[in-house]
């Protein structure tokens, strides 16, 4: 595990993200990690607001998260459990490759998405993780992702 983050007390707030995460606002896409496990899985929930700055120009009128921004949300949720899973931590995640994704239902202002993102395997630097976004019981995106991890 990584030695800045000193233990996987859950809730993690915006200052443990940061810590794991290079991105800031706006591309920070996650705003709560709920449950942890190292090489295993990352719980996660972004809020969903109308002043996302993405939703000015996604669809005036309309506004709908776009399915690209929650596939992004999943590599980022992908990249914390990255960050805890090797013994000596890492230095950046470059995802590299997202398959079989699905959009079941639109995202709007209002929604709390939830991150779920298993890793499936894990070779040399190459991990691969499958994910699932869901906003309550509802599955929204889905898709496996690959990062090469330094």
């Amino acid at each position: 595990m990584s030695d800045s983050i000193q233990s996987l007390t859950m809730p993690w707030g915006i200052k443990e993200i940061e810590r794991a995460l290079p991105h800031r606002y706006p591309f920070l896409l996650i705003d709560r990690v709920l449950e942890l496990v190292p090489r295993e899985s990352v719980l996660a929930i972004k809020n969903i607001s109308v002043s996302e700055p993405v939703l000015q120009g996604h669809f005036p009128g309309s506004p709908i998260y776009p399915g690209v921004m929650t596939v992004e949300g999943l590599a980022q949720a992908a990249g914390i459990l990255s960050y805890v899973s090797p013994e000596k931590g890492i230095s950046s995640m470059l995802l590299t490759e997202v398959q079989n994704a699905r959009f079941r239902r639109q995202i709007i202002p209002g929604d709390t998405i939830t991150y779920s993102v298993r890793l499936l395997k894990s070779r040399g630097k190459f991990f691969w993780f499958s994910g699932e976004a869901r906003v309550g019981n509802e599955v929204a995106v889905e898709c496996e992702l690959s990062a090469l991890v330094n």
